[in-house]
């Protein structure tokens, strides 16, 4: 898989705010198209590494450590506040939680239940505070309640892709058992 990290994407924020329903439904479904892309795989596909990032489950527990952004960016911004919150681009807390020791099915639901929080804030906001905006740290660009939005399902689909490479990857092995030679 070609690697195109994050942290090195640009985004152009042109939606209208109308567009906002429409980006809550593909952050609404992302705990279901993970869940479809797992289901069924066995522990040593889910905690596998390719030699090159994160496992599968390390990919959907960096998901649930980052859904807090969505939550604390979406409140500054409706509070009037200039600069949004800057992500730890290190990845500290994903680096930190082990994710790969937990049971599958308790990070799905832990995703689950953090996504629906951030999926009801969005359906809170005012129609009219759609297009309010405050400074992104790392982009230096206005980020509007819609673009949050956009960000979020952009960032889903970067793991989303990631996972699917993992499923498909042949070069999976548990990290208990060295490649092959």
């Amino acid at each position: 898989m070609a690697k195109w990290p994050w942290a090195e994407r640009t985004f152009t924020f042109d939606y209208p705010p109308a567009k906002l329903p429409e980006l809550i439904e593909r952050v609404c479904g992302t705990p279901a198209r993970i869940e479809e892309l797992v289901r069924g795989r066995d522990r040593a596909t889910l905690t596998g590494h390719d030699g090159q990032e994160w496992s599968i489950q390390e990919n959907i527990g960096h998901l649930l450590d980052t859904e807090y952004l969505a939550l604390v960016r979406i409140d500054q911004i409706l509070r009037g506040e200039r600069e949004l919150i800057a992500a730890d681009m290190g990845n500290r807390r994903t680096h930190e939680a082990n994710h790969d020791a937990r049971d599958i099915s308790e990070l799905l639901a832990a995703f689950r239940a953090e996504r629906a929080k951030v999926v009801a804030r969005f359906e809170q906001v005012p129609e009219e505070d759609w297009g309010k905006s405050a400074v992104h740290p790392r982009l230096r660009v206005p980020m509007r309640i819609v673009d949050i939005a956009y960000f979020v399902a952009e960032h889903d689909d970067y793991h989303l892709a990631r996972i699917r490479h993992l499923t498909r990857a042949r070069r999976i092995v548990p990290d208990t058992v060295p490649p092959p030679s």
